[in-house]
């Protein structure tokens, strides 16, 4: 079976084709960071009017770069939420509007569900049952995953995400949009343990997750402190370090909670390479492993949605004609595979 997969449920137009035999084919992605640089944050309008521009031309481009037409493509699945309803009312209608005049079947997918089976894009994928730390944008969840849409939330954000941390602390240093790789790298400078953050929501039981106090704590420690490069450089490093500890606390508590030894991170800031490297040794320590995505499938992108909508296809889960986009839909709402 193959699959064009279309993703736009943010400012990222992706559009991607998989081939349940060969793989994927072929990935196409228009970023739209330097439309929003200016605003530093996504204007919602902006990212729809965008996307309409964009979403043709690379669907084309796919196409083209997977060697196919639409009589090869057998069904087309879309981003239906989370994620900024004009801008998935872009992708919803297009994806069904394809769906209608070529004669194939779609489904919407879960933008989260995407992310969490980024990893199978790869070569070394996990075997079901495994934890998932999904750290994407607006989104921190910990997710015990028995398989295609068995999932079971076993904690999330009760108000700012990681990924929005990460983005609104940067911001607070006067860095450019999207903040967080820039923190990030500015961190790589920092002395460690020249500051300690406060590691939230840790000092209780529970996998919820809580940043907006951390991002005030570093908003007053920016206040405080005088502004010079290394100074900057190691509230970064105290700020990207206490995020880092807070996820892996969380991740470890939630491993004994479950008896998993297989532990999946995606999303946007599963790119970060300290998150990374701390995972890893605490995965090792602990007898385990973690799987996660290439770089260019940490955010947002057409291959996910191709995969896992492919799956749901294969499984006979397929859309009516309406045009629906959810900006609010619970991971756990969704019906297994």
């Amino acid at each position: 079976m193959r699959v064009i997969g279309i993703e736009t449920s943010c400012d990222e137009t992706g559009i991607a084709v998989y081939d349940d035999e060969k793989g994927l084919l072929s990935h196409a992605l228009y970023s739209q960071v330097k439309l929003h640089a200016d605003y530093g944050g996504v204007v919602p309008e902006l990212a729809s009017r965008d996307h309409v521009r964009k979403i043709i031309p690379l669907i084309k481009q796919a196409l083209s770069d997977a060697n196919c037409t639409q009589d090869d493509i057998d069904g087309i699945a879309y981003t239906k939420g989370p994620g900024l309803v004009g801008a998935l009312l872009v992708g919803a209608c297009v994806g069904r509007a394809l769906a209608f005049a070529w004669g194939k079947p779609a489904v919407g997918v879960h933008h989260m569900e995407g992310h969490l089976l980024a990893p199978m894009l790869e070569e070394d994928v996990p075997e079901f049952p495994f934890l998932a730390l999904l750290v994407s944008g607006g989104h921190s969840m910990m997710v015990a995953v028995e398989g295609i849409g068995r999932y079971e939330v076993l904690g999330e954000s009760v108000d700012d995400a990681a990924g929005e941390a990460f983005d609104k602390t940067a911001k607070l240093m006067g860095l450019d949009y999207p903040g967080g790789p820039r923190l990030a790298k500015l961190a790589a400078k920092g002395e460690p343990s020249h500051y300690r953050f406060p590691r939230p929501m840790t000092d209780r039981p529970g996998l919820d997750f809580s940043f907006s106090g951390l991002k005030t704590f570093a908003a007053n420690t920016i206040a405080a402190e005088p502004d010079d490069e290394q100074t900057r450089a190691n509230i970064a490093r105290a700020f990207e370090e206490a995020v880092v500890d807070t996820l892996a606390i969380k991740c470890k508590r939630a491993l004994k909670q479950t008896g998993y030894n297989r532990l999946v991170i995606a999303g946007g800031v599963s790119a970060n390479s300290r998150l990374r490297e701390s995972l890893a040794e605490m995965m090792q320590s602990l007898g385990g492993k973690v799987y996660y995505p290439r770089g260019e499938f940490c955010t947002d992108n057409g291959a996910m949605i191709a995969y896992a909508g492919l799956q749901r296809l294969k499984a006979g889960q397929i859309e009516d004609l309406a045009v629906k986009g959810m900006p609010r839909w619970p991971l756990d709402s969704l019906p297994p595979v």
